[in-house]
């Protein structure tokens, strides 16, 4: 199919990824879905159509946001409420009126990332989480909430600590037992650093400080160090999972799928672009310059793009979906060349589609 095999093998030989899954479709229609090159290049052993990947920052789409979306459903959470209402440790300091909307559309003011990991690996396990808690409500706001977009992961730890005192549940097993189990998706979940699961891993980094190829383990830093469970990143999964996931949400936005978890209205009103951002609701958007999706996809289109080298791109008018799974920092996330390679491979693929 217009030569993606191709392409993507070039993207490979070129260095810019070592091993991916690729999948594509319009409507109802599967166009395209095939496995490329190694997920971990020492064994030479190959990635399958099945591979599972470390999702990395596709959790805040595809984990955190579905989440807030249900407890807005169940009317126990509001997009505008302040997070000093929701946890009271924001209470008295700068962040104190963030919205949950903030938060999710990232112009709440917060720091892009800070490297929390070094102080917590080296704290006991059981301190942690209230020590990252700690850490965020000590971390002052970098800009003035509401004057520009500025992506950020501490904002989606935030919602996942937010998450889970309002739902009374751990948040990954929120995630899994709230939303992907009715749903019937089976190969979307978290793993928990004290588990190991026997599953076909994507390689990633061989990571300095932990002194060790990881496979099976998120790849994110901060996220290790609280377990392997977060709302910015720690998410796994396979290419058709994150599809299936994705068909669901698209039928709910053209209004052809009634399921109780969410409405219409509600995926329509996250998936909008807000006025005072430059993304939508948890979603990102294509960018007017240099966007990743290339330059076919439509002004209603959501997606994201994860650390790891995950992306996924919905096309809401022309129902196209278009799921690109790479290990990208395998084994260094020195690695940037997938940049340059993913608006190629989109617009190649999308000027096909078109023409059809």
């Amino acid at each position: 199919m217009y030569n993606i095999d191709r392409i993507i093998n070039k993207g490979i030989n070129k260095g810019a990824f070592p091993g991916a899954v690729f999948l594509v479709s319009t409507g109802d229609d599967l166009k395209y879905y095939n496995a490329y090159g190694y997920s971990e290049i020492f064994s030479k052993k190959k990635v399958k159509s099945d591979t599972v990947f470390d999702l990395a920052s596709l959790t805040k789409p595809l984990a955190t946001t579905l989440a807030v979306m249900l407890l807005i459903k169940q009317q126990k959470l509001l997009l505008n409420t302040n997070i000093k209402d929701l946890l009271p440790c924001f209470n008295n300091t700068d962040k104190a009126y963030l919205t949950v909307r903030n938060l999710l559309c990232h112009n709440s003011g917060l720091f892009d990332y800070k490297p929390y990991y070094k102080i917590l690996s080296n704290i006991s396990f059981e301190k942690r989480n209230q020590t990252l808690k700690n850490l965020l409500v000590e971390t002052p706001l970098a800009y003035f909430t509401g004057t520009k977009t500025v992506y950020s992961d501490l904002g989606f730890m935030i919602l996942r600590m937010v998450v889970e005192k309002v739902s009374k549940k751990r948040f990954d097993l929120f995630v899994v037992d709230e939303i992907y189990k009715p749903l019937g998706i089976k190969d979307l979940f978290f793993i928990d650093i004290k588990k190991k699961i026997n599953r076909d891993f994507a390689a990633t980094e061989i990571c300095p400080w932990r002194n060790k190829m990881l496979s099976g383990a998120v790849h994110d830093d901060n996220a290790y160090a609280i377990g392997g469970v977060d709302g910015h990143a720690g998410l796994f999964g396979t290419a058709f999972a994150v599809y299936s996931l994705l068909v669901v949400l698209l039928k709910l936005y053209h209004r052809e799928k009634s399921i109780t978890l969410f409405t219409p209205d509600l995926v329509r009103k996250f998936f909008k672009k807000q006025a005072d951002s430059e993304r939508a609701l948890g979603f990102d958007i294509p960018s007017l310059k240099k966007s990743s999706c290339g330059h076919f996809f439509s002004k209603e289109t959501i997606g994201h793009l994860g650390f790891t080298g995950t992306s996924f791109w919905v096309d809401l008018n022309r129902r196209i979906i278009i799921v690109f799974l790479t290990n990208r920092v395998h084994p260094f996330r020195g690695n940037n060349k997938l940049k340059r390679f993913r608006p190629v491979l989109h617009d190649a693929v999308m000027k096909n589609l078109l023409v059809e």
